[in-house]
């Protein structure tokens, strides 16, 4: 992450006693993540992280907030937005938005084996079925619409090969998008990042989802390509584990039933979801902003990943 924003115990202290949530016992900058500040904060009432959002404006985070707290109501293990008295859940601090949500017990599982993978995808399809009845609409904001606008700038800095790996995967994605079988593809509100890094595992069991502020409307099956090309990869080559990869959409299928169009469309999904990546780290390693943690992601992983989702595509076999 980057601590872009400094906040002292004080001002921390005066948030949560805002929300009844007791008396600040410790504060500390949380290091993971690119786009907001995050702090550890804690009371004698309970563990809960403090975020200020950094690009997202006062007007997009009701999208994201209360899709939290929807999925919480119904059963999804996800970060609960805190309220203060008059029931507000998106707060202001130095200035910028701010919310205060209950931190999930455990540990990232940075090493997967195919039954966390399992876990992941029976429950990524269990939040999925989950939002179809969150009302709010928010398009995802790192979708086709911001590659079209980003990969020119990207140009500049990228080589031959490059540029023509991802101005070639760019035109695929544009027809892709405008074929009637991606129309049809079932859609609704999609974490759009769900890493190793925002899964927490207590023991060997899934205890969350979190970090949901990419949030948006979108296609399932571009929600679980996304998981897929992380926690179902050899990180040092970027190829599929096939074991893995089967067991999460093995079990995301035995939740929400995946259709055949999704099915066939998969591996051009993991395409997409590999220039997604692709583009946002060529972004921020080119162009960063300042932060006083900020560890920008080195962006030929996912270059590795698209070439191998293009040159040895990967399908699902259902049963």
């Amino acid at each position: 992450m980057a601590v872009f924003t400094e906040v002292t115990a004080s001002e921390a202290a005066e948030l949560l006693a805002r929300l009844n949530l007791g008396t600040l016992t410790s504060i500390k900058g949380c290091a993971s993540g690119i786009e907001n500040t995050n702090y550890f904060v804690s009371s004698e009432r309970g563990d809960y992280v403090l975020t200020l959002f950094e690009r997202l404006t006062a007007a997009q985070l009701p999208f994201y907030l209360h899709l939290m707290k929807h999925l919480a109501q119904h059963g999804i293990p996800v970060p609960d937005p805190q309220a203060d008295a008059q029931g507000e859940i998106l707060h202001a601090l130095k200035g910028k938005p701010a919310a205060v949500v209950t931190r999930l017990r455990g540990a990232n599982q940075l090493s997967p084996q195919a039954p966390h993978c399992a876990q992941v995808g029976a429950m990524l399809a269990r939040m999925h079925l989950a939002g179809q009845s969150y009302e709010q609409q928010q398009p995802n904001l790192r979708g086709l619409a911001w590659w079209q606008e980003v990969v020119p700038t990207l140009l500049p800095y990228v080589d031959a090969a490059q540029r023509d790996l991802i101005t070639s995967e760019l035109r695929f994605q544009q027809e892709l998008a405008a074929s009637p079988s991606f129309a049809a593809l079932p859609r609704g509100p999609v974490h759009a990042d769900l890493f190793r890094d925002n899964v927490m595992f207590d023991g060997d069991q899934l205890a969350g989802f979190f970090d949901f502020y990419f949030a948006g409307c979108d296609t399932f099956l571009f929600d679980l390509a996304v998981t897929l090309n992380d926690w179902c990869i050899d990180l040092a080559s970027g190829a599929i584990d096939a074991p893995r990869a089967q067991a999460m959409v093995a079990a995301y299928d035995a939740e929400r039933r995946l259709g055949d169009d999704e099915i066939a469309l998969l591996p051009a999904l993991l395409r997409a979801g590999a220039l997604r990546f692709w583009c946002s780290r060529l972004w921020d390693w080119h162009l960063p902003r300042e932060a006083a943690l900020l560890k920008p992601h080195d962006p030929t992983h996912f270059e590795r990943v698209l070439r191998l989702r293009r040159d040895a595509p990967w399908s699902y076999r259902r049963g």
